[in-house]
């Protein structure tokens, strides 16, 4: 295949599309980077996680308590956790502390978050996978499917093979990237040994970040299994799984050297995909993977019973699920999210890592499921693959196209041996799927009243203020402050997961209360505003650097219930630790130019799920939640006041 030449054309529609000449071993074809730091360059001198100390961790607990409990329950909580502090909570901590120095290959929080979610006997649908979707590539013409798709799949190849030849740039946090993220960086960089690389590059304010999850974006799934789900891969495969109209096909994107094929073959086959006369699947298994996860893993071995071995390791195994949907969109955000958050259920395979998704007209979107990693790996594929399919398509609309290969005998399509149980079985899956989406409330906010700029003006938080509109909206509409979380990376550390933000303080509850009932003068307003924004910026910090306590608490009350003799201590039984581990408010940002909307459901039947972005000049969020339980529309129309009373008090201290 080295050196092949475009030899043919492929016409469909009258419409003519050129792909580039390569050979197929082209180095600026098979590579998306050629890193001058080899990919896990930082990798072996990241910090370890720590372990928070244990009197802090108490002591934010408390702080954490304080706005959502009334005095007698606060003082019953303070009581509680003192006596775990000075008693029983001192052997959990250090039986945790040398587990941890046992472990040096992991986090002390990696065992435990894993089991979490792989033990969850919940549908994965709604409860866990979060999508994010692309804006539009620029040039119109480029977001017909088969060419974006196309385009995408070429990238994310790239990205793959870049990754695995060690060629990929590492993962680096620049706080000022005019210095650091440069030629000169990186020829220091390059001569610094692996086990103080980090520390070299902190002299440069350049955060390098744990890349231990980017390998699991490919080749991976999640296995249902009863009690507890497995994770899966295999990196031995070559081929791409696509759907369309609840349909299976495979073909192998990379040849029998592992060269990712010429353009015009992998657009042939994709083309080929789109344009058969395809009705939907009368017996569509993908809805299955919506499924209750021991109801899935029962049926799951009642397909491979049927003689299905092959058909679902090539699920397994693909790179990634390349899902084509036959609807349209026509940019009305409620159906772009809920398209790419649950879709019909019959076109989708859930417990692949991801599935990028592409509707009829082009709108593209990751779906991921995440039990085996978190923001920071989807996102860096997510920007990496949106720029380089939009900067550095390797497929064009209108010019003249080729293929050397009869895409029918190159693609496999995969057609499933089911009987009269699983024919049962999909019947009432889509009927827990259609009572479990149609449950779910989407609204938008949508608002330009003020973004980032006029934040940083006036010295204050972005997401503080963000999140401060959160507490006020709420505070107004229900009249409370309640459990509200927000998620923060911990991948500064090795191996590390997720920390969380806990965005209800006494600060901003009594801002809402303030503001609310129309009490307080402008500078009462402005000090409390400046007291949520600076305390809202402590916590992040904390969050970021593995100092909160929510994974703390979580991870001696795992150990601890494993122990059967032991018993759970009063801090873990009181209706107060249930109380704010019940979030109502569950928060998380999506901040990328490359990202259109993006958002999940809530965690809690009477909670909202939020995913928001503030840009430059405007700010925006997905709101979900499940009426009557809570009311969305109500909840948005609260949030545009909050923002606009919030950029009113902003605006009255910038006047002074």
């Amino acid at each position: 295949m080295a050196g092949l030449k475009a030899n043919f054309l492929w016409r469909t529609n009258k419409v003519f599309i050129r792909c580039y000449s390569v050979s197929a071993n082209s180095e600026d074809y098979q590579f998306l980077q050629r890193s001058k730091l080899y990919t896990y360059h930082f990798q072996q001198s990241l910090p370890r996680l720590a372990v928070p100390n244990l009197h802090d961790t108490c002591r934010r607990y408390l702080a954490a308590q304080e706005p959502l409990l009334n005095p007698e329950e606060y003082t019953k909580t303070v009581q509680l956790t003192k006596e775990f502090e000075n008693g029983v909570g001192q052997k959990f901590h250090q039986e945790l502390m040398d587990r941890d120095s046992r472990d040096k290959d992991t986090s002390y929080i990696s065992e435990p978050w894993f089991d979490m979610y792989l033990r969850d006997r919940q549908s994965i649908l709604l409860n866990y996978n979060p999508f994010m979707a692309f804006v539009d590539d620029p040039k119109p013409e480029y977001n017909r499917q088969d060419i974006r798709a196309t385009n995408f799949l070429i990238s994310a190849l790239r990205f793959m093979k870049s990754l695995r030849s060690e060629l990929l740039e590492p993962e680096v946090y620049h706080m000022d990237p005019s210095k650091s993220n440069t030629d000169r960086y990186k020829r220091i960089m390059k001569f610094q040994p692996y086990f103080i690389a980090t520390y070299v590059s902190y002299l440069f304010k350049a955060y390098p970040l744990d890349m231990s999850q980017f390998p699991s974006l490919f080749n991976s799934t999640r296995i249902p299994s009863t009690g507890k789900d497995l994770l899966f891969k295999d990196e031995s495969a070559k081929h791409i799984l696509i759907m369309r109209n609840g349909h299976f096909f495979v073909f192998d994107a990379l040849d029998k050297d592992g060269y990712i094929l010429p353009p015009n073959e992998i657009y042939s086959c994709i083309k080929y995909i789109t344009s058969l006369d395809l009705p939907s699947s009368q017996h569509p298994i993908g809805v299955l993977t919506s499924e209750n996860r021991d109801r899935w893993a029962t049926l799951r071995e009642k397909l491979l019973s049927l003689g299905n071995e092959e058909q679902i390791r090539l699920i397994d195994s693909a790179f990634f699920n390349l899902i084509l949907d036959d609807d349209k969109m026509e940019d009305d955000p409620v159906k772009i999210v809920r398209s790419f958050l649950h879709g019909d259920g019959d076109n989708r395979w859930f417990d692949k890592s991801f599935s990028l998704i592409l509707s009829k007209e082009g709108k593209a979107a990751i779906n991921f499921e995440h039990s085996w990693g978190d923001g920071v790996a989807v996102m860096r594929f997510f920007n990496e693959i949106y720029k380089d399919s939009t900067e550095n398509p390797k497929v064009h609309p209108h010019e003249e196209a080729v293929a050397n290969i009869d895409p029918s005998k190159h693609v496999k399509r995969l057609d499933l041996n089911i009987d009269d149980e699983i024919k049962h079985a999909i019947t009432l899956a889509q009927k827990k799927f259609d009572d479990a989406t149609g449950a779910l409330g989407v609204n938008i906010l949508e608002s330009d009243v003020f973004g980032k700029n006029f934040c940083k003006k006036n010295r204050v938080s972005p997401d503080a203020m963000m999140q401060l509109g959160f507490q006020v909206a709420f505070h107004r509409q229900y009249g409370k402050t309640v459990a509200t979380y927000e998620s923060c990376s911990t991948s500064a550390f090795f191996k590390g997961r997720t920390e969380t933000i806990r965005p209800a303080t006494k600060y901003t509850k009594e801002f809402s209360k303030t503001i609310n009932g129309g009490k307080g003068n402008s500078a009462d307003l402005i000090q409390l505003l400046k007291d949520c924004s600076a305390y809202h910026g402590q916590l992040t910090k904390e969050a970021a650097m593995g100092q909160g306590f929510d994974r703390h608490l979580f991870a001696m009350k795992y150990y601890c219930q494993s122990d059967v003799r032991q018993e759970l201590p009063g801090i873990f039984t009181d209706p107060a630790y249930s109380k704010i581990n019940h979030n109502i408010l569950s928060t998380s940002t999506l901040s990328s130019p490359a990202v259109l909307i993006g958002g999940f459901a809530p965690v809690v039947r009477d909670g909202f799920g939020i995913g928001y972005g503030i840009t430059n000049n405007d700010l925006g969020a997905v709101v979900t939640s499940y009426p009557p339980n809570r009311d969305g529309a109500g909840f948005v129309e609260a949030l545009k006041a909050a923002y606009n009373d919030i950029y009113n008090v902003i605006k009255s201290g910038s006047a002074k």
